[in-house]
């Protein structure tokens, strides 16, 4: 087990939008809703009794199966033969990546975020799904995403390790051990062709990286390798920092770094993703990574209906993006998983009380919505690349490395 050094206060400076004053009271109490029945059952335990995705390599699970699926195959879920055997005052004990979450040794306190080490037991997890997603295989350094996003989708993740306030998803942050050795060992069953996608749950670049460099680890040893095909998604213009190993894993493997910017408006970007760094700074993380001989690109997601999907708003990303120098660009709709929606809609109650009712409305049979509203998007975003001139190779590239296609509207549910 690798010895993590101490975490030390970050500082936000550059990264966030927020002074030290502001920052003081980012981290709150959110409101629950009560999930969407049909999309998330459990047994009187907790127990999850039905399968769902989640792109990393602790939790041997998919979105295949159904309420039928066997409880065995859940190695975060309680133990049945063992909760058989507890009494009603002692706790079930716990399995999986449940447990090794519990045994995570707390390395700092900080900014009312709490980091602990996660003795992991690989580092790449096998995408099993019967959907036509463009990456075989996903890595997360860190379990957790102090971003604090309105809409992330993955703070179901935390579930799976019986954290279940929605909240904890971006106060309680688990560095993975090993990263190097992991991953020398895991890329042994990647084959050729096969895309790896790093951040499909958590920013890989978020403040934790700054200290810990678990991303920079493993980027380090992407160097090692040729002949793979490798995406990178983060909101952080931290990823600067990797420029110069960034251009080397991408002289012997085809490397594509995603950079996420749902809007340029800088008071927006301040209420929806509250931890991330400023639009602009995003941008010009990009400009410095293309400059740098590292194929950079701008994604737009998600697009929130009503919010940052007026055409207008659009086409200012889209030419800020082509002013900085983006390969490409392109965007998805709003997916809203019942998780998601106990933080994003008491949210929207806040900030956007009138929205409410149309979300609700709009969410209220599936996480995803209607195709149509896809389309259309789809087709918005192509006349935009079109007059701003983005060409169609880098957009063709872009999109098979990364999670987000705005062909492809369900990727996680």
């Amino acid at each position: 087990m690798e010895t993590l050094p101490e975490i030390e206060s970050v500082d936000r400076g550059q990264l966030s939008l927020h002074n030290d004053e502001q920052m003081a009271n980012i981290a709150k109490s959110l409101v629950g809703v009560p999930p969407f029945e049909h999309e998330r059952r459990r047994d009187a335990a907790g127990r999850v009794s039905r399968r769902d995705f989640c792109a990393e390599p602790d939790c041997a699970h998919s979105i295949d199966g159904g309420a039928g699926t066997s409880s065995s195959e859940f190695p975060w879920a309680l133990d049945d033969s063992l909760s058989e055997h507890c009494s009603e005052n002692s706790p079930p004990k716990l399995i999986g990546i449940a447990r090794l979450a519990a045994e995570g040794e707390s390395l700092r306190e900080g900014h009312n975020v709490e980091y602990f080490s996660l003795e992991a037991r690989s580092l790449i997890s096998r995408v099993v799904t019967n959907r036509n997603l463009p990456f075989a295989w996903a890595i997360n350094p860190y379990r957790g995403c102090e971003f604090a996003c309105k809409y992330c989708y993955a703070r179901y993740t935390h579930e799976f390790m019986e954290l279940r306030d929605g909240a904890d998803f971006e106060r309680k942050i688990f560095v993975k051990q090993r990263a190097t050795e992991l991953l020398r060992h895991d890329l042994k069953k990647v084959k050729r062709g096969e895309q790896i996608a790093i951040g499909t749950a958590t920013d890989p670049y978020q403040p934790a990286e700054r200290r810990y460099e678990m991303t920079r680890a493993i980027l380090e040893e992407f160097a090692r390798h040729e002949g793979l095909e490798i995406g990178i998604v983060t909101k952080s213009n931290l990823v600067t920092r990797d420029a110069e190993i960034l251009r080397r894993v991408a002289e012997k493997n085809e490397l594509f770094v995603n950079v996420t910017v749902t809007t340029v408006d800088v008071e927006l970007a301040r209420k929806l993703e509250p931890r991330a760094p400023r639009p602009d700074l995003r941008l010009e993380a990009v400009r410095q990574l293309n400059l740098a001989g590292v194929n950079a690109g701008v994604i737009c997601a998600p697009v929130l209906p009503e919010i940052t999907d007026k055409p207008r708003d659009l086409e200012a990303l889209v030419q800020a993006a082509r002013e900085a120098g983006a390969r490409y660009i392109y965007a998805n709709p709003l997916f809203l998983k019942p998780c998601s929606a106990a933080v994003f809609l008491p949210f929207l109650g806040r900030e956007f009380p009138e929205l409410v009712s149309v979300y609700r409305k709009r969410y209220a049979e599936r996480a995803f919505l209607p195709r149509g509203y896809a389309e259309r998007l789809s087709s918005l975003m192509r006349r935009l690349r079109d007059k701003y001139g983005f060409g169609s190779r880098h957009v063709r590239t872009g999109l098979r490395t990364h999670p987000a296609l705005e062909e492809q509207m369900a990727l996680f549910g």
